[in-house]
């Protein structure tokens, strides 16, 4: 979405409205917590035991829900911005017959008062599933193990969930 909306942003009739707004902030928003904080807790799942030398990870359930917390703490955060910061380009540009402002700043904040509450039940909600994962990993290092129910029907097989490893890569038999 943050691929599309850059340029998009850049449309000229698009930046008139979006310029100076909340709208901004939360394009850039979505792509730092979508993009970069999606991919560095992915590499902190994946590092974390291979690096203390565990077979998994404390909890694969935690894991679900630190997915979900943060990809639904991220909607509400960024979409909360995206309207409340069209909502401000559109007060702050309607003029009245004599030539003022129609809103003073006060009355546009206190009309984006609910979206900036949906904006903290996201970062809430994506903070959260950070602290989920804080833990997850803090008992992955201590060695901790969690024992699950499957979370799938699909039984594990230790040979088959291995990584696919090109075969010119692949140890050779014995090694």
């Amino acid at each position: 979405m943050s691929t599309f909306e850059g340029p998009m942003m850049s449309i000229k009739a698009v930046n008139s409205l979006s310029h100076y707004t909340d709208w901004t902030i939360g394009h850039v928003h979505s792509g730092a917590l979508g993009w970069n904080g999606m991919i560095t807790f992915g590499a902190l799942y994946y590092m974390t035991p291979r690096l203390w030398n565990r077979d998994r990870l404390y909890s694969l359930r935690m894991v679900n829900w630190h997915f979900w917390l943060a990809t639904l703490g991220i909607v509400l955060y960024a979409s909360s911005m995206w309207v409340a910061g069209i909502m401000q380009g559109l007060m702050w540009r309607e003029y009245g017959a004599d030539g003022y402002l129609v809103y003073a700043f006060s009355e546009v904040v206190s009309a984006m008062f609910p979206m900036y509450l949906i904006r903290a039940a996201g970062g809430v909600m994506y903070l959260g599933g950070a602290f989920i994962m804080a833990y997850n990993i803090a008992m992955t290092i201590a060695g901790k193990s969690r024992e699950e129910a499957p979370m799938t029907e699909t039984p594990y097989d230790p040979a088959k969930d291995r990584p696919v490893v090109p075969a010119a890569l692949a140890p050779a038999a014995g090694e």
